[in-house]
């Protein structure tokens, strides 16, 4: 059986999710900037990774069996970017939202296997994409000036991780309450 991609993430709750995709429609109609709309408005706990589409049932059953049990709130703050390529809502720091992801990472490692490469590079920086891959330099930069003139503050409460499948766009397989 094939390999799907999946990742793990913390999905935006409504009424933040609508404003976010909001934005990421309007760069779609203004600028023809599709890559964002690929996935639901979230912050990444866990990169992409491949695994068996016949063992999903495993690794739910394992995602199941994760537990976290701090509440805190996300604050979103303005935008921010990663050059040459990316515009996203900061996530403002949060210790709540660190101790998640260390303790998702740590999971991960011991009982899925899985090991987040690209961290160790660049470490863990929480952010919502609105912009991305199909952004080319020249459009980049005018946008930029654009999003830093911006504002953008919204909070919400931390409630559940999604597991989410990659199909012909990024969809939630299964949300995993705190």
């Amino acid at each position: 059986m094939d390999s799907k991609k999946y990742f793990i993430g913390i999905v935006v709750p409504e009424p933040v999710f609508e404003k976010v995709e909001g934005i990421k429609q309007q760069l779609f109609e203004k600028h023809g900037l599709k890559g964002a709309l690929r996935s639901p408005a979230h912050i990444t706990l866990h990169r992409p990774f491949e695994w068996k589409e016949d063992k999903e049932e495993a690794l739910i059953h394992k995602l199941r069996n994760f537990s976290f049990v701090k509440k805190f709130e996300i604050q979103l703050q303005n935008f921010d970017f990663f050059e040459p390529k990316v515009i996203f809502v900061d996530v403002l720091p949060n210790n709540g939202l660190l101790e998640l992801h260390d303790s998702l990472k740590n999971f991960a490692k011991k009982e899925l296997k899985l090991f987040n490469e690209v961290e160790d590079i660049r470490g863990f920086h929480p952010h919502v994409t609105v912009a991305l891959r199909d952004l080319k330099k020249p459009k980049f930069y005018t946008l930029k000036k654009e999003f830093e003139a911006k504002t953008f503050s919204e909070t919400f409460s931390f409630s559940d991780i999604s597991l989410l499948k990659l199909e012909k766009k990024w969809q939630v397989r299964v949300k995993f309450p705190i």
